[in-house]
């Protein structure tokens, strides 16, 4: 699905991962986008916990309620240091509307939440789990540079336990971020199936994009062909062998591209 919002341009895919393929289940990712002028956008992955029973339910619910909640028709903040309150403030009104719409059990929805608002003045960033989003913004001798937004942190340095828009202790583990950057040229957002494909690990615990792949995700877009055919690319590299073998799990992407 593709959208326009001049400057910008907005794309999302989904597929069903192979472990997913192969046990005859649905995809339980899911992903929502929305321009409301010529650069203010809204997109949003989450991706439903496999082990609950509605989580597919809950990763729609949740990128639903982020467009409603994250891009209001009352306006945002002018003052980008209002930003992250901001972004705090609409996610525990979301959770809220989210546990009461999936009452009496809403931990059969859980589901992860990562949200790109864009605005003229500022970037707003949040999430909950393990989604990410990298940012295309300035170069360096020619290059674009790439920039790996803040994930929120691990439970423990030896957890690898999730956490969700309906964990009791949500609140703790929100990571917020405001960007004040004038260079920004492309956005990518994803849910965790395309870490290893997007996210490497050069030591010392940091974590940065890689290059290559992002590059030519975003790359991608800014060629001058059909939307059918940009959709059936995307969706061939999300399903393909080398990235099905990095990691079996539903693979969502978003991004937004500005015009040149």
């Amino acid at each position: 699905m593709r959208t326009t919002t001049p400057p910008w341009r907005l794309h999302g895919t989904s597929v069903t991962g192979h472990r997913h393929r192969r046990d005859n289940a649905p995809c339980q990712d899911a992903f929502a986008f929305r321009g409301t002028g010529p650069d203010t956008f809204l997109l949003a992955v989450a991706d439903g916990a496999g082990s609950r029973p509605r989580s597919r339910e809950g990763a729609q619910t949740a990128v639903e309620l982020a467009d409603l909640y994250f891009l209001p028709s009352s306006g945002l903040p002018e003052d980008p240091r209002d930003v992250e309150d901001f972004l705090r403030s609409r996610f525990t009104v979301l959770r809220a509307e989210f546990r009461r719409r999936t009452r009496p059990r809403p931990e059969d929805f859980a589901t992860t939440l990562t949200v790109v608002l864009h605005t003229p003045r500022w970037l707003g960033y949040l999430s909950v789990g393990d989604g990410f989003a990298v940012l295309r913004t300035g170069t360096r001798d020619g290059e674009p540079l790439f920039h790996l937004l803040p994930q929120p942190a691990p439970v423990s340095e030896y957890s690898n336990e999730a956490f969700f828009v309906t964990s009791d202790d949500v609140s703790r583990r929100l990571e917020t971020a405001c960007v004040l950057d004038e260079e920004v040229t492309g956005i990518l957002l994803s849910t965790d199936g395309l870490t290893q494909a997007a996210v490497e690990f050069p030591g010392n615990n940091r974590k940065r994009a890689k290059h290559d792949f992002v590059s030519r995700v975003l790359g991608a877009m800014e060629r001058d062909i059909g939307a059918e055919q940009e959709e059936a690319e995307l969706t061939r590299l999300l399903e393909s062998r080398r990235l099905a073998a990095d990691n079996a799990d539903d693979k969502t992407l978003v991004r937004a591209v500005r015009g040149r």
